[in-house]
């Protein structure tokens, strides 16, 4: 029977660290206003380009 509690208070426990962990990554991503973020967007989108552009040039 100890066990069981054991088990269950380490599964609640867990549900509750990511709860926290959510509402954290929620209230970081919420900081960010449009401008920003389509900013952050084109950057990744324009890394990833390069990156495609420089495999695509070792391969040659």
């Amino acid at each position: 029977m100890r066990v069981w509690k054991l088990l269950g208070l380490a599964g609640i426990l867990a549900g509750v660290a990511t709860g926290a962990a959510v509402a954290r990554d929620e209230r970081v991503r919420r900081h960010y206003d449009a401008g920003e973020i389509r900013e952050r967007l084109h950057a990744r989108h324009d890394e990833a380009v390069a990156r495609e552009a420089l495999a695509r040039d070792e391969k040659r």
